[in-house]
């Protein structure tokens, strides 16, 4: 299908989507916004909420190529990966790849592998392509990965690394449900939310889309703002350590995404200041020893003082 006009697309994308995962558009949005920024996703909470849905449901709507994989403790970079594998007929080794060569890939529960398997992500996510043996393999485009991740304070689970962390373009929690839309999902009887579940663009439609963010322009006053509030993430009493450049450049992808959410070709403050939050907050080191929901929550808490503090330009 051509793409004619993205804030319209997208907004038929959202509510496409929102008929799938009941009562969270705001998180909807984010997600597409991910994927329209080249970004990758890390859905944070609780098991049981829609995390998994949403992923699959956002292949499904651009008729992207998916693969999900159940991160556990004794999961190996191979089985993500790929390797090669002797054929007995051939007298030769063949490259078998793994669920990673897929244009969407759910690690689901990603801090429940070792960090060892959790590396094994870092080449695909920064650069789209996988070396094994010295070998290098690209990955089909577009390519995302959406990762969920349990609540440190749960048995059984890895904080990632800082490095694995800054791959991400945003975090987000879902939530549970208001009592009015969980009643309405319990009425609805959906044995499989995602029976019948039909595509409403295809992978080329996501590319336009790309580049079109990519086309988004941003100006010297708003780049200054956005390096001033890296500034101060990095000046902070309460943290240990601020956010990187790649942070910046994530949030102003994350802003362009933003923009074309509207129809406009140049981003605003109020762009940055809208997707800060889940763009920057899980990149922080904070001082204080929270764990899990509640060093997100500070986290969150200490974006939203920034930006409230950070003068932005007219």
């Amino acid at each position: 299908m051509p793409l004619i006009n993205p804030p319209d697309l997208l907004q038929r994308l959202q509510h496409h989507l929102g008929l799938l995962v009941l009562g969270k558009s705001e998180q909807v949005k984010l997600a597409l916004t991910s994927l329209v920024a080249r970004g990758h996703l890390l859905l944070e909470d609780v098991p049981g909420v829609g995390k998994t849905t949403l992923a699959e449901g956002l292949a499904r709507c651009f008729s992207m190529s998916f693969a999900r994989v159940q991160f556990t403790a004794d999961l190996l970079p191979s089985d993500i990966l790929g390797a090669q594998v002797f054929l007995q007929a051939k007298g030769q080794f063949e490259f078998r790849p793994g669920p990673m060569f897929h244009q969407l890939v759910l690690a689901d529960e990603l801090n429940r592998a070792p960090p060892r398997t959790q590396s094994a992500l870092l080449e695909a996510m920064s650069q789209g392509q996988v070396t094994l043996d010295g070998v290098t393999h690209q990955l089909p485009a577009p390519f995302a990965v959406i990762a969920t991740q349990n609540p440190l304070d749960l048995a059984g689970t890895y904080p990632l690394p800082d490095s694995q962390l800054d791959r991400f373009l945003l975090r987000i929690s879902l939530g549970h449900l208001a009592p009015e839309v969980e009643t309405q999902l319990l009425m609805s009887r959906r044995a499989d939310p995602l029976a019948g579940f039909k595509p409403l663009a295809d992978a080329a439609d996501l590319v336009a889309l790309q580049a079109a963010a990519d086309a988004v322009q941003i100006s010297k006053d708003v780049a200054e703002y956005a390096v001033r509030i890296a500034a101060a993430t990095r000046a902070h009493a309460e943290i240990e350590r601020g956010i990187s450049t790649r942070a910046v450049l994530s949030l102003m992808s994350a802003a362009r995404a933003i923009a074309l959410w509207e129809g406009r070709d140049f981003v605003t403050p109020g762009d940055v200041k809208l997707i800060a939050v889940p763009a920057l907050s899980h990149r922080l080191l904070l001082k204080s020893s929270a764990q899990g929901t509640f060093a997100r929550d500070e986290a969150a808490h200490l974006v939203g003082e920034l930006l409230r503090k950070v003068p932005a330009p007219r």
